[in-house]
């Protein structure tokens, strides 16, 4: 640029003409016109060392890691631990006296802690045992005597767990009602999802391709046989369930005149969310967000009962992808509503989170060793390019010495690196408390909390579905 291509004396002119500053020098340290800021870095640095060094053409130089906030804590193993990225960290014991404190009034990106609001807001609003119904309808007469029925079939529900199981499920009960054949269409509404696609017509066409037999795909049968051996029941149906249909299927609204038959239910809420929340399920999280009106309700029902401003709880996704903004205060505030909700109901975070290296899932090969597995359950987050890079961990860790809530939120870095320190931090601070301790915990399959359904009918009768 010509501003700086001039020469050193008519600069060092304008220079003094302007500043009223003499005797500068290319070769001097000059303070800069504003005032120092100052940075709060992992370790102190003495006199001795320079803040540049001289390299090489071919030195790498890495940049220091630094904590963008003082590190406040009574235990001084905690106070020289070095803390990469743009950081904020909150550990407190359960009567809410602090471990350790770094930047907890800032905001992050939690990623995939964001599933932790959306799951308090759905259990607090639906409750833990809430169950989506899928029902079938007609708008036709039955045929006994050939197992038929003249018109359509309908189906309608929001179940965002509903799979090929629950599709042969659906085909069960039709032949176990004797209905075998549908002179007719099959007409799905279009707030129904199958096998995780937000796509009404490609959910339509798997679930008719499901019910007949004939155009079964593979991956359908495996899942009814998994079912099966899950609900015990692997020698109770003789042969696979099918129903045919003369006509097509269409996405299209439920006429006034149809019929209720019957209602497939889901697992309850509470093991949905467990699904959910172990490995970390942008769609189911989407979907259970928009129940209680999408990411920004979900975002009030965290403000209004943890007292958190907007500016320290925003969201703009119920799954956390994308730009979200939480302080890792308001992000504590809602670890303690969520345990107390679930309190209520005679449940713990092992109900809904993933215990580390016990449940499958994002947390299966963290703290997994002998001396920690099972001594932390949580919740883990990962953007990989959005802000720099993101990890995020929150949760609770046991200890011998009791139980301990903390967040961990990492920004602006290698996500690698983040879980190593994140692993690293968590098992230094167990050691504090007398090392890591399990939790009573026995773990259960998720394909065995997903198969806990129902049939229910008309008449308020239930019973337990294939």
């Amino acid at each position: 640029m010509s501003f700086y291509s001039r020469s050193k004396t008519i600069w060092l002119s304008v220079a003094v003409s302007i500043f009223g500053f003499a005797g500068l020098s290319a070769a001097q340290d000059t303070k800069p016109f504003l005032q120092d800021i100052q940075v709060q870095r992992d370790t102190p640095e003495t006199a001795a060392t320079p803040l540049v060094k001289k390299t090489s053409a071919v030195d790498v130089v890495k940049p220091t890691t630094i904590s963008y906030s003082p590190i406040v804590t009574n235990i001084p193993t905690l106070e020289n631990v070095a803390i990469p990225g743009y950081s904020g960290i909150l550990v407190e014991t359960l009567d809410g006296e602090p471990v350790v404190e770094s930047g907890s009034r800032l905001t992050y990106n939690p990623a995939s802690n964001v599933k932790i609001a959306t799951s308090y807001a759905v259990l607090k609003t639906f409750g833990p045992d809430y169950r989506f119904a899928t029902s079938v309808w007609t708008d036709g007469s039955y045929e006994p005597e050939t197992g038929t029925i003249h018109g359509n079939l309908y189906i309608s529900g929001r179940d965002p767990v509903f799979g090929y199981e629950h599709a042969m499920a659906l085909a069960n009960e039709l032949n176990r009602m004797g209905i075998r054949n549908v002179q007719g269409d099959l007409v799905v509404t279009d707030n129904f999802a199958m096998n995780y696609t937000t796509s009404p017509a490609k959910a339509s066409q798997m679930f008719f391709k499901t019910l007949d037999t004939a155009k079964r795909p593979v991956a359908a049968v495996h899942d009814w046989k998994s079912r099966l051996i899950n609900t015990g029941q692997l020698t109770s149906v003789p042969e696979p369930p099918s129903v045919t249909f003369s006509g097509s299927v269409y996405v299209q609204s439920m006429p006034s005149n149809a019929k209720l038959l019957f209602s497939h239910e889901s697992a309850p809420m509470r093991e949905i969310v467990k699904a959910m929340m172990c490995y970390s399920n942008n769609f189911l999280a989407e979907r259970l967000g928009d129940m209680v009106g999408g990411p920004y309700a979900v975002a009030r029902i965290v403000q209004q009962d943890t007292g958190s401003m907007p500016g320290e709880f925003y969201l703009q996704s119920s799954s956390g992808l994308g730009i979200n903004r939480v302080t890792p205060a308001s992000m504590m505030k809602l670890l303690r509503v969520l345990r107390s909700e679930l309190g209520r109901n005679r449940m713990t975070f092992a109900d809904i989170m993933p215990v580390a290296g016990v449940d499958k899932g994002t947390l299966e090969n963290r703290f997994d060793t002998d001396f920690s597995v099972g001594s932390v359950i949580g919740k883990t987050g990962t953007l990989g390019n959005t802000d720099g890079g993101v990890s995020a961990l929150a949760g609770e860790m046991n200890t011998r010495g009791g139980r301990l809530l903390f967040v961990i939120f990492n920004q602006r870095g290698s996500v690698a690196r983040f879980r190593s320190f994140q692993n690293n931090y968590v098992s230094t601070i167990q050691g504090q408390f007398g090392g890591a301790a399990p939790i009573s915990y026995s773990a259960t399959s998720l394909d065995y909390r997903l198969s806990k359904t129902r049939i229910s009918y008309p008449s308020g009768q239930t019973r337990g579905s294939l």
